[in-house]
């Protein structure tokens, strides 16, 4: 463990910056960045959130990775009830879930725990609880495991480059959310994204600490210098993917040449994450982004016709927003934060 997680202050901090606040948006920078009037940059970000484009400005939590480094893939036969619903939503270890039909499965989960024990210990303990039925009333869970510390690339960011290609593909104007996104409305959400335009409220959190300013700007550069936090920004709320765009979930067996492939994915705006991985025949984990299946299958082909028979098999699961129950990684990273403010007070 990061030794700057072990002092209290450290970790109230972080718990107020993981959550979002303390932080803003800039609308002076912005006005000026863009060479905007700045009423017309607060109009434009109030409809970029209200049509939930992006959601508000937070710190991600990269130490999470290393607290939480197994990735669970599984999909679950689970009750379609208010109390599994609440069950995910609230559950500090589910990242995302989403209803799905694949063979005898209804929802696909993607949670993040320390171990393979400790996602046993938490699945014998959901059924204790009641939250789940015992295996014994549903078909048993198909669970995959996945290693964060063999992640290739995370770049949840990366999807705005594929909105900028619908722009310039349909006369600098395209929907998202029942929104008509302009190009001047794009150019604040690529700001926000890329970690432009956010404000840190120091005098706010020092505040609420009760320590001074230049306190909270130090431990903020000690901790990001640190690789615990990133630099603030604003995400998609779909994570994955920019709002409307189709979540593929891809199992691949990558055959050579592997490396020039990989390469390739690694500066695909279609991909967010990817993992490399031993599981069967399949080598790497995606997580794609497109605006429809028939955009996704062109994607394989230009794989193809580049490197030739560079793809064996793939499994995939498509996942679309609507399918979403749950997808919030900063609740996962505030239970870490939380049980180590407990841990640090009991010790």
């Amino acid at each position: 463990m990061n030794k700057l997680l072990s002092n209290e202050l450290n970790l109230l901090l972080l718990k107020e910056i993981c959550s979002g606040n303390g932080l803003n948006i800039n609308l002076s920078y912005l006005s000026k960045r863009l060479k905007r009037h700045r009423k017309t940059i607060r109009k434009k970000v109030k409809e970029l959130l209200s049509h939930n484009i992006i959601d508000r400005p937070i710190f991600p939590f990269l130490e999470l990775f290393k607290e939480y480094p197994l990735l669970v893939a599984a999909y679950a036969d689970l009750p379609e009830n208010e109390e599994v619903r609440n069950w995910i939503k609230e559950d500090r270890n589910i990242f995302a879930a989403f209803r799905v039909r694949k063979g005898e499965y209804n929802t696909m989960l993607f949670e993040f725990h320390e171990s393979v024990w400790s996602y046993h210990k938490w699945r014998e303990k959901l059924v204790e609880e009641g939250k789940i039925p015992s295996r014994e009333e549903r078909v048993p869970s198909h669970p995959s495991y996945f290693s964060n510390r063999l992640i290739e690339k995370y770049r949840p960011d990366i999807g705005i480059n594929l909105i900028e290609n619908k722009l310039n593909e349909s006369s600098r104007k395209f929907e998202i959310n029942d929104y008509i996104l302009s190009k001047d409305t794009f150019d604040i959400l690529k700001c926000l994204v890329n970690s432009e335009g956010i404000k840190i409220n120091e005098n706010h959190l020092a505040s609420v600490l009760k320590v001074h300013r230049k306190t909270v700007s130090n431990r903020i550069l000690k901790m990001q210098k640190a690789n615990i936090i990133y630099k603030p920004l604003c995400r998609f709320p779909t994570f994955f993917a920019p709002s409307g765009f189709l979540l593929v979930f891809s199992l691949v067996e990558v055959r050579k040449p592997r490396e020039k492939v990989v390469l390739d994915i690694l500066n695909d705006p279609h991909v967010s994450l990817a993992y490399r991985i031993s599981e069967g025949r399949y080598n790497l984990l995606l997580f794609g982004a497109h605006s429809n299946i028939e955009d996704y299958l062109q994607w394989e082909s230009v794989y193809d016709s580049k490197y030739p028979n560079c793809f064996g098999s793939i499994d995939n699961t498509y996942l679309t927003p609507k399918m979403a129950l749950s997808i919030d990684q900063q609740k996962v990273s505030l239970g870490v934060i939380e049980n180590k403010i407990e841990e640090s007070r009991v010790g």
